[in-house]
């Protein structure tokens, strides 16, 4: 489909220059998962809602970008210009300001359509796993957090500025990642999340005992 080809080269360009672990091959990467739970687990969805809100679900995230609302305002102009058509601009829209998981705990995000459980779950198993932990680390390198700090205890998050509070790599994992696979939406995503939560699990003991 052109449509999807061009959302695909907006993707590319927009990410080119992000360097927190939400680039480019990230949202390839979520995009393939999306696929993946689509076939696993047979669902009937809109494919190109999928994998267009697959690709930009990072474009007005505040992790990406420091002003949401006007890289918002640029991806409708985008999609408008592409042909996407008003119900297709608003199903993409809505998944992508709801799907973090931010949104979920501290801003009432709205409820997901099908299409986005899968988007979102798809994001998540790439926070697992030894794609999650390679991630997790270059995301705090970029922050200037450390990887480690036996005097940091683990955070409990009751709003988005806790969360975005500075952590370190190893408390990350216990504060959001691992709770992840219980918020999964999908059978695929449930199933591989505490795949991929358990190969972290066994990363954690070995970091431990090296430490």
């Amino acid at each position: 489909m052109e449509k999807l080809k061009d959302v695909i080269s907006y993707a590319q360009e927009n990410l080119a220059q992000e360097s927190t672990g939400h680039d480019f091959e990230h949202a390839k990467r979520t995009a393939g998962l999306a696929e993946k739970i689509i076939k696993k687990d047979q669902l009937a969805v809109n494919n190109f809602i999928v994998m267009a809100s697959a690709y930009l679900h990072d474009m007005i995230d505040d992790k990406v970008t420091d002003e949401p609302e006007k890289a918002q305002r640029t991806l409708v102009h985008f999609l408008q210009e592409i042909n996407c058509s008003f119900a297709e601009i608003e199903a993409i829209l809505e998944i992508i300001q709801n799907l973090s998981f931010s949104a979920e705990m501290f801003a009432k995000a709205k409820s997901l359509s099908l299409e986005g459980k899968i988007v979102q779950d798809a994001d998540r198993l790439e926070a697992l796993g030894a794609v999650g932990i390679l991630r997790a680390a270059y995301f705090s390198g970029a922050h200037g957090q450390a990887i480690y700090d036996e005097n940091k205890a683990v955070q409990h998050f009751h709003s988005k500025e806790d969360y975005r509070r500075p952590s370190t790599m190893i408390n990350h994992m216990y504060e959001k990642l691992f709770l992840l696979p219980e918020m999964m939406n999908t059978y695929y995503g449930k199933k591989e999340g505490n795949r991929r939560k358990a190969f972290m699990e066994d990363f954690l003991e070995e970091f431990y005992k090296e430490c």
